[in-house]
């Protein structure tokens, strides 16, 4: 699944030869409406809209290839879905387990379970090879800034590249940027915050850990290490998908059918949710407001309320409220925080 960056819509993918894509507006109604398009003679395993949520890509599991669906928007308000011409070439010699787009609209990222993660331009063209050098790859994402292109696999490290373009737009090359080192065991997932400046990871160790990326790479600067937090894994079931909230304050981590929420500034754990699905979690992700995390596994699609969010802020504006020096700034501050607290009110999730 994927969400849209106009934060109107997610998009899912299933086994039914359909892509449904949903209006973020019905998420607390009680009826839910999608629209769908249909895969001819296949189906997607992987769904991801274009920069400007006029188009979506899908990763066929049949065609072991990438086609494009170009939305076109009618006179009643819904879309017209229509695939191009042409797939893109097969290029991969493993099964696919992700793709990205960049939202700088320059590049495509496909990435494939043995060590290979390419770099496409949007006419369907592989602009670089990029071999990860990590055994087996598990989890590869282009950073929200549309920068970076990340990997991990069975090393105990991910590994950050540049992709680079030059003044007129045309690539130029993918070069080594950093690493996020200090795992024991091989880094199951790994998850960037919206600004790019922030990034997170989860182990085979059983540790999650939070790092600060907003560093001048090319002077050598590495990422600095923020928190370090423990999960526990239930038996058998081995951690797939890692989410950071938009703000970076939560941390979800989904584990078989289990989805635990972590507060980052704290590490503590604050909430659980047990046997979500009926089958292993494969996606996991929040909405670009940071009040829904959204889950899907099995047949639906479950959301959550981002409570511990919702904390995370109350505590923040708190601690600010006692360091404001002008009334202006306090009052923006209360502003915050009361939102938060009322939010909290009426999820009934508000902590004495």
């Amino acid at each position: 699944m994927d969400f849209s960056s106009n934060g109107k819509y997610l998009a899912t993918c299933a086994d039914d030869r359909t892509i449904r894509i949903w209006s973020t507006k019905d998420f607390l109604q009680r009826e839910h409406r999608s629209m769908r398009a249909n895969v001819e003679l296949d189906h997607a395993t992987l769904v991801r809209f274009s920069p400007d949520c006029r188009a979506f890509i899908v990763w066929l599991a049949n065609g072991d290839t990438l086609r494009v669906f170009k939305m076109t928007k009618r006179e009643d308000g819904g879309y017209t879905f229509t695939a191009t011409p042409e797939d893109f070439p097969k290029k991969h010699k493993a099964p696919v387990i992700d793709v990205g787009i960049a939202n700088t609209g320059k590049f495509i990222m496909t990435a494939s379970s043995d060590t290979t993660v390419l770099i496409w331009s949007l006419k369907g063209q592989v602009l670089s090879t990029i071999n990860t050098n990590q055994m087996n790859n598990t989890h590869a994402a282009v950073s929200p800034c549309g920068r970076f292109v990340a990997s991990c696999g069975f090393t105990p490290d991910v590994k950050v590249w540049e992709v680079c373009f030059g003044k007129k737009g045309e690539f130029q090359e993918v070069v080594r940027a950093f690493e996020l080192k200090g795992h024991s065991a091989a880094v199951r997932s790994f998850a960037f915050s919206n600004d790019s400046r922030r990034m997170a990871s989860v182990s085979k160790d059983g540790t999650w850990k939070l790092w600060d990326t907003d560093v001048e790479y090319k002077k050598q600067q590495d990422p600095y290490l923020l928190r370090t937090g423990r999960f526990e894994e239930a038996a058998g079931a081995a951690p797939c998908r890692l989410a950071l909230s938009p703000d970076a304050q939560v941390l979800a981590l989904a584990s078989g059918s289990s989805i635990h929420l972590y507060n980052t500034r704290r590490g503590e754990k604050e909430e659980c949710f047990e046997r979500v699905h009926g089958e292993c979690i494969t996606d996991l992700s929040f909405d670009i407001t940071g009040c829904f995390l959204a889950s899907c596994g099995d047949r639906a699609v479950r959301l959550f309320h981002n409570t511990p969010g919702h904390r995370a802020i109350v505590e923040e504006m708190q601690g600010h409220l006692k360091r404001a020096s002008t009334d202006s700034t306090r009052q923006r501050l209360q502003q915050k925080l009361t939102q938060a607290q009322e939010t909290l009110k009426s999820l009934g999730a508000l902590k004495k």
